[in-house]
């Protein structure tokens, strides 16, 4: 038997919901915590929850929490003798795991030789394809003159398109494009390589055949010092974006008993050929006539494994920890069960009407829905920072069957209240109740093959927002002060709510709903009383009454319920589960000067920073060509020239943070009929 190695203190190099997670199973084991935190994190729940915490740098992920010699620092000081990941940043990096071996410090999690191992695409498949595992085909070579882009197309051809692009290093989507001709080729290599390069440090990729409509399978597994190893079933994660998982279930609808034990008897064998020890995934494609290809395999716990939990009670957290003390694992294969059905949602900061860009600012106000599990690092007043994963909260639902999971999990949804920052609260919810995601049948094209459908705007429930917001905007400030200086619980009645409106006289408004402009009259009948009129239709509104943070209005003789936030002349809203921000523009010039970027300046489309610039001062432009590249909440974001001409200005330089609107390029339009 192997020696042992206790530990008692244990330093979580990881921030948010992660670190949270790990520490609480660590509390309840009885061991001591250590919190890391950058300046951006000063404040953040995951610091106060711990018995310590050591400050490690800037808020840029590269200068903290990926900071390795800051890490080690950190654990040295603070007297940790071991180290948990958490799963993200460092959990997959050799390099990482090594220095806290050298250190003296327990690394919970596998060796660095098994994370170089898989943690390379290309190696991997060669691995796994001597242990027996079907992969899919493809080609990978670390040869410097195999990534050309004359190489990597002759391949390309070879394979046959579609293809995929993928980051040897990468994981989370990042590095990774489908290509579906060969025309597109060489800007998504270019791309995919850029991207690896900023996120992982290496542009080395590979190509595979793209598998049409697959489902994404992964097993989840654990493996001992002892020589035992186990599967705990299987994960459906084909709701993605990006390449990037949103919603993650378990069982999976489209595997059966036979498939699951021929899955996961291949990814037991996988991680038993290597010496494994520890948590960690193998996922797989799942084709339409049910074959099954290795992707590739994290050697760490995923954010989905709550969905793992909920179905066998057991305390994923909890085995890394006892395996990585020396203890074998804790059950035998024969002594794992599943239990009911498991679903989960990644409620993240951004925008799904706007290509899914991330999003961030302050959460004004956040409160989780009850009767689901909700991770989360969430307060009124928090930070959502744009230096991170634009990942806020996970709700995970359980059921005795799939239905009432997902019947859960929307209602939790529409509970939900997260104001002051654009979510996908809505476009979730809409994706669970899309008739093909309820039959089960969603494949990874899901979201692509349905996006006009799930990002449908209701004009209905717009319009009975901006009747609302409309209403609760035109109430008095001393009225609303008066209810917010009451408990939450208690209301203003609707006779003493009263409005700025004269009464019988019509008064004309602008809101921008999202970003969209209406137009609207309202008019004040009685007290508590008003009509109103959008877009040529008349709607008649009672106020019954207005709370702290809620109100309730009677709308064309139904009673709505609305939760809301007011800043001045801004309120953020939910109303029947979405989450609408409202400006009153009736008094602001009726259009900003430059706004779409027709006045020839490339604005800040959110915080991020400056990874690459591809124009200089006096370049001739075109309109639509890349002129700068944005790294923000781990994507890149290409910015484009809105017009054609030449750069009379730039702005910005390489590695350069930015604010969302800052102008970053100047470019002077070419006059009709002119050329570059």
């Amino acid at each position: 038997m192997s020696q042992a190695s206790p530990f008692t203190k244990i330093l979580v190099a990881n921030r948010g919901e992660i670190a949270l997670r790990v520490m609480r199973t660590a509390r309840a084991l009885g061991y001591r915590t250590v919190a890391v935190y950058s300046q951006a994190d000063a404040q953040a729940p995951h610091v106060m929850a711990a018995d310590q915490a050591v400050a490690i740098g800037p808020a840029a992920p590269a200068q903290s929490y990926l900071n390795i010699a800051a890490l080690i620092d950190a654990a040295r000081a603070s007297g940790a003798d071991a180290v948990h990941p958490g799963y993200g940043f460092l959990a997959e990096n050799a390099d990482f795991a090594a220095a806290c071996l050298d250190a003296g410090l327990v690394f919970i999690g596998p060796s660095p030789q098994a994370i170089r191992d898989m943690g390379d695409k290309a190696g991997a498949k060669r691995l796994m394809s001597a242990a027996g595992v079907p992969c899919v085909p493809g080609f990978q070579s670390e040869d410097l003159a195999d990534q050309a882009l004359e190489r990597m197309a002759v391949e390309a051809e070879r394979i046959g398109y579609p293809v995929m692009i993928k980051a040897t290093a990468g994981g989370g989507g990042r590095g990774m494009r489908r290509v579906a001709a060969a025309e597109d080729f060489a800007q998504a290599l270019h791309s995919a390589q850029s991207e690896a390069r900023n996120a992982f440090g290496d542009a080395t990729v590979i190509l595979e055949r793209a598998i049409e409509r697959p489902r994404h399978i992964e097993i989840q597994v654990f493996a001992d010092r002892h020589g035992q190893a186990v599967h705990l079933g299987e994960r459906d994660c084909s709701v993605q974006r990006r390449h990037q998982k949103l919603i993650e279930e378990s069982p999976s609808p489209a595997v059966d008993e036979a498939l699951r034990a021929a899955m996961g008897e291949a990814a037991v064998a996988a991680v038993r050929s290597i010496g494994y020890e520890g948590a960690g995934t193998l996922e797989f494609l799942l084709d339409e006539q049910g074959r099954y290809y290795f992707m590739e395999m994290n050697t760490r716990l995923q954010v989905e494994h709550p969905v793992t939990e909920a179905l066998t009670g057991l305390d994923l957290v909890e085995w890394q920890l006892r395996v990585a003390a020396g203890e074998p694992l804790p059950l035998q294969q024969h002594q794992i069960s599943w239990s009911g059905h498991a679903i989960e949602v990644r409620l993240c900061a951004e925008d799904a009407r706007n290509g899914f860009m991330p999003c961030s600012g302050t959460l004004s106000r956040w409160q989780a829905p009850d009767g689901l599990r909700v991770e989360h690092a969430l307060c009124d007043g928090a930070a959502v920072p744009p230096f991170y994963d634009s990942m806020m909260a996970k709700l995970v639902a359980h059921g005795p069957a799939r239905q009432d999971a997902v019947r859960r999990l929307r209602r939790g949804l529409l509970d939900l209240v997260a104001l002051g920052v654009t979510t996908n609260q809505a476009f979730l919810a809409r994706c669970l109740a899309h008739p093909e995601f309820a039959a089960g049948a969603a494949t990874t094209d899901f979201i692509e093959r349905h996006r006009a459908e799930l990002l449908a705007v209701d004009e209905r429930h717009g319009q009975r927002s901006l009747l609302m917001a409309a209403w609760l905007l035109q109430c008095t400030s001393g009225d609303v002060r008066a209810a917010r200086e009451a408990p939450a619980s208690r209301h203003v009645p609707a006779d003493a709510c009263t409005s700025t409106l004269a009464h019988g006289l019509p008064v004309g408004l602008r809101l921008s709903l999202d970003g969209r402009e209406h137009a609207l009259a309202l008019t004040q009948r009685t007290a508590g009383r008003f009509e109103a009129e959008i877009e040529g239709t008349r709607h008649e509104l009672q106020a019954v009454t207005v709370g702290a943070q809620e109100a309730r209005c009677i709308v064309d003789g139904v009673m709505e319920r609305i939760v809301f936030q007011r800043d001045g002349q801004d309120l953020w809203l939910v109303h029947e589960g979405c989450t609408q921000a409202v400006e009153d523009r009736t008094h602001v010039a009726s259009a900003r000067k430059g706004e779409t970027g027709g006045d020839g300046c490339v604005r800040a489309t959110m915080n991020g920073r400056v990874v690459a610039v591809t124009v200089a001062p006096g370049a001739h432009v075109q309109a639509g060509q890349a002129v700068l590249t944005l790294e923000a909440m781990k994507m890149e974001h290409v910015h484009s020239a809105p017009v054609a001409g030449v750069v009379t200005a730039l702005h910005v330089a390489l590695g350069e943070q930015v604010a969302a609107r800052r102008v970053l390029v100047e470019i002077t339009a070419e006059a009709p009929g002119t050329g570059a």
